[in-house]
């Protein structure tokens, strides 16, 4: 078998076919950031945030492409400081050939995307966004669309309250969580959005979810959550999106390998939350 070398514009078509630009949001910015689309790729690396500590794994991994869930430019630029963090990375990007890509709310909204993965892990089944999703123009969107903003899905059997969140712990590999409201004993149907999705929280309950595990929970919306009973997961931005790594570089992988195109694809290994979470235990401050 023969293998092609891969043009960073054949890269960028596989990724179009795998989480269509044309799904994401009109406010965010996707595709490639940084590159020229004719260069070939040595490698690829795969992450959630584009960080200068991920460049430097990119170039001491050889590899010149990296693919992040988060864009590295998201608005628009006035000025670059290099002696600022992102002009930094800008400038360490540049000075090493380094293309930076961002697949965001495509790659939320998309079946199979972060919400997906993410409600898989838990457990749940049955999924259907929680706000189907209008820009694509592969299908006609309709209430069942698989495209969409978070997901809502059901337990088959039914989990106790204690269940859940040791699946939801153990699944995300986190040590807590923020709870509004209880957790109720019995939960047949819950919904989740992975990174910040307290603006669905209403939907999400009006639509019979039970539990709504997101993060970035606003304060107004968790007291919103407390006068209606209802139970809310703050389970972390990080966290809740970092499940589609691993996914993502399988996806792309199994692309490649389809089409004949060799170049290594790898995950970040170095990547973690930028949160910790420090505890009173037994009169001592302990931070992990």
């Amino acid at each position: 078998m023969t293998y092609s070398p891969v043009l960073l514009k054949d890269m960028l078509s596989v990724l179009d076919e795998i989480a269509s630009f044309s799904l994401a949001e009109s406010w965010d910015n996707v595709g490639l950031m940084l590159g020229d689309p004719n260069q070939e790729i040595s490698g690829i690396l795969i992450a959630l945030d584009p960080t200068e500590d991920l460049l430097d794994e990119a170039i001491t991994s050889g590899i010149n492409t990296i693919i992040t869930h988060h864009p590295l430019i998201f608005n628009p630029i006035t000025t670059i400081r290099t002696d600022q963090p992102f002009g930094r990375i800008l400038k360490k990007a540049l000075k090493n050939n380094i293309a930076v890509v961002g697949c965001h709310t495509n790659l939320d909204i998309v079946s199979g995307g972060v919400n997906d993965i993410l409600a898989t892990k838990l457990g749940l089944t049955d999924l259907q966004p929680l706000y189907p999703s209008k820009n694509t123009t592969h299908e006609a969107q309709t209430d069942t669309s698989p495209f969409g903003m978070g997901r809502i899905g059901h337990f088959s059997p039914p989990l106790d309250g204690k269940s859940l969140m040791s699946q939801l712990l153990s699944s995300l590999d986190i040590k807590a969580v923020q709870i509004v409201g209880d957790l109720p004993e019995e939960i047949s149907t819950a919904a989740v959005c992975g990174g910040s999705g307290s603006d669905l929280a209403e939907t999400a309950f009006n639509l019979g979810a039970q539990v709504y595990i997101t993060s970035e929970i606003k304060h107004n919306v968790a007291r919103w959550a407390e006068a209606n009973d209802f139970c809310m997961l703050d389970a972390g931005h990080f966290s809740t999106e970092n499940v589609i790594v691993p996914a993502f570089a399988e996806a792309l992988q199994k692309a490649f390998t389809a089409k004949n195109f060799a170049t290594k694809i790898i995950q970040t290994t170095k990547q973690v939350n930028p949160f910790r979470y420090c505890a009173k235990i037994n009169d001592s401050i302990v931070i992990q």
